[in-house]
C-alpha cells in the first residue's frame, strides 16, 4: 500500500494515531503515566489532528522521555559511547569490557566526580561487568557504554595502550550513538529539553561534526533523519581508529573533549543546571577549556520590559 496508494496509507496511519491518542488520554485520566519515546509520535499525532495538545496551550499534553529522563543525563555529559574491536575476536571484546570497568572504578576511587556523575558511573560499571553474559553481539565485536568526557577519554587511552602493547590483537574504533550529548539537533527528541528557543537550529550537530574533523576524527558524518524522520533532525557522527600510536592518543584526547563539551556547553547556555555544574567541573579539569557561562535571569519582568512594543 505504501507504494501503490501512499495517500490511503497516510490516511490509515493518521486514523490509527488518533485512536491511539484517544486510548492514551483515557488511560492517563485514569492515572496512567505516559511519555513519548521521541520517535515523533507526539508530532505526527498532532499533524493527524489527534487530541494531543494541552487545552488553550500550544504544547503537548505529555513530555518526551528526553524532557523527563534523558535530558538531564545528557546534561551531565553522559551518553552512549561505542567501540568496535577490528580483530573480530570475542576475547578482545571481553578484554575491552574489563579495561572499561577498571577505568570507571578507578575514576570513582579518585573521588573527583559529582554525586550525580558517580551514580551514572556505578550503573554503567554494573552493566559492563555483565555485558558479556547477555550475548548481545551480532556480527562485529562491538560494545556500547554510557559515559562522560572523562570516562570516554580515559577508556580510549587505555584501549590505545592495550593495542600498543599487544594485549589487544587489533585496533579499536571508537564512536557513539547519534542519540547523545551533542551529536544531534532534534527538537522533538534529543534537544526537546533545550528551552531557550534554539532547539530548532542545527548548529550543535554541525559544529560537532566539523569540530571533530579538525580535532582528529578518522571520519565524520553529517546526516538527516535519524530516529524521527527526514527534515526533523540533523545528526553529526564520527569514527576514530585507535591504532596504538601516540598520535591516536593525542587525537582521542583532543577530539573527545570537543565531542562532549560542545553539547554540555549548549545545554548549559539553555539554562540546564546539571550542564552548568558539569561544564564548570570540566573547565576545572582542563585549563584549556574556556566556556562563556550564562547569566541567570532572576527577574523575568526584565524580559517583558525589554521586548515591550515588539510584535
Amino acid at each position: 500500500m505504501m507504494a501503490k496508494d501512499p495517500s490511503q496509507f497516510k490516511t490509515l496511519v493518521q486514523e490509527s494515531l488518533c485512536r491511539q491518542v484517544n486510548a492514551i488520554n483515557k488511560l492517563a485520566c485514569a492515572g496512567m503515566y505516559f511519555w513519548d519515546y521521541g520517535n515523533a509520535f507526539l508530532l505526527e499525532a498532532q499533524r493527524a489532528g489527534a487530541d494531543i495538545l494541552k487545552p488553550s496551550e500550544n504544547k503537548f499534553r505529555y513530555p518526551s522521555y528526553v524532557q523527563h529522563i534523558m535530558g538531564d543525563i545528557f546534561s551531565l555529559g553522559f551518553g552512549p559511547f561505542r567501540w568496535v574491536c577490528t580483530s573480530g575476536d570475542a576475547k578482545d571484546l571481553a578484554l575491552t569490557d574489563s579495561i572499561a570497568n577498571q577505568v570507571l572504578e578507578e575514576i570513582i576511587r579518585e573521588g573527583n566526580v559529582s554525586d550525580a556523575a558517580e551514580e551514572q558511573y556505578r550503573d554503567n560499571i554494573h552493566w559492563i561487568k555483565q555485558a558479556g553474559q547477555h550475548k548481545l553481539v551480532v556480527g562485529s565485536q562491538a560494545r556500547i557504554l554510557y559515559s562522560d568526557q572523562l570516562g570516554r577519554t580515559r577508556i580510549s587511552l587505555a584501549f590505545n595502550r592495550a593495542v600498543n602493547d599487544g594485549s589487544l590483537k587489533g585496533p579499536v574504533v571508537i564512536s557513539r550513538d547519534h542519540h547523545d550529548v551533542s551529536g544531534t539537533d532534534s527538537p522533538y527528541r534529543e534537544t526537546s529539553n533545550v528551552y531557550d528557543g534554539s532547539s530548532f537550529t542545527a548548529d550543535m550537530a554541525v559544529q560537532n561534526c566539523i569540530g571533530d574533523s579538525f580535532r582528529g576524527a578518522t571520519w565524520v558524518a553529517l546526516h538527516n533523519g535519524g530516529g524521527v524522520g527526514w527534515g526533523e533532525v540533523i545528526n553529526g557522527g564520527f569514527g576514530l581508529v585507535l591504532d596504538g600510536s601516540e598520535d591516536a592518543a593525542r587525537r582521542a584526547e583532543t577530539m573527545l573533549a570537543w565531542d562532549v563539551s560542545n553539547g554540555v556547553a549548549r545545554r548549559c547556555w539553555s539554562g540546564n543546571s546539571n550542564a552548568n555544574k558539569t561544564i564548570r567541573r570540566s573547565m576545572q579539569h582542563d585549563p584549556k577549556l574556556n566556556v562563556t557561562l550564562p547569566n541567570a535571569v532572576t527577574d523575568e519582568t526584565l524580559l517583558d520590559e525589554a521586548f515591550k512594543g515588539i510584535d
